[in-house]
């Protein structure tokens, strides 16, 4: 029995912790009609995937369902990225952005991810909701290399190294920073 199996029969979640570390450079693409579905609790934990998203990512329903979200986080993607969107869903506000996950098997995939709250009655976040499509090969082109950059700004300096040079990449100041951020992801995903 591997490692996977026995937390998961001892009742255990799945997280970063448990994604490959051998990280191959093997591209899976997503079909051009194909929409990847999760939800998760408020502490980021998957209660719901569709079947394009098991497919995409390789692992099961079974692993998948109660393990955090980040167990799909991509070492090439930026820690700002992740900070700048759970800023805007834990405020209520949505977050549109490319990120590049990690499949089980140590490839990768490329989504245009929509995330949004999920509100109960009086207004309380109960959880989240992301919704996620192909992005289109220039946007991933153009924004491969500005995360090359921001990853290593962290590497060398920390959150704050990374946060400035997003800033600086995108001519903004901190009260428009996601504005001119948002701005760039429509403009690369309409080419």
């Amino acid at each position: 029995m591997d490692n996977i199996e026995k937390k998961l029969k001892e009742g255990k979640r799945l997280s970063k912790l448990d994604a490959t570390k051998h990280i191959k450079n093997e591209e899976k693409i997503m079909g051009d009609n194909d929409f990847i579905v999760s939800k998760t609790d408020t502490k980021g934990f998957i209660t719901y995937v569709n079947r394009i998203f098991v497919n995409m990512a390789g692992w099961s329903r079974k692993e998948l369902i109660g393990a955090n979200h980040n167990i799909i986080r991509h070492p090439d993607m930026p820690k700002i990225a992740f900070k700048v969107a759970w800023d805007l869903i834990s405020s209520k506000q949505e977050f549109f952005g490319f990120v590049k996950n990690l499949r089980k098997d140590g490839g990768y995939y490329w989504v245009l991810a929509y995330i949004t709250a999920d509100v109960d009655l009086k207004g309380n976040i109960v959880g989240y909701t992301s919704f996620r499509k192909k992005p289109s090969r220039k946007a991933i082109e153009t924004i491969t290399p500005i995360y090359e950059a921001l990853v290593n700004a962290e590497k060398n300096g920390g959150m704050t190294a990374s946060y400035e040079l997003l800033k600086q990449t995108l001519n903004a100041t901190d009260e428009n920073v996601i504005e001119k951020y948002n701005e760039l992801v429509f403009n690369l995903q309409k080419g």
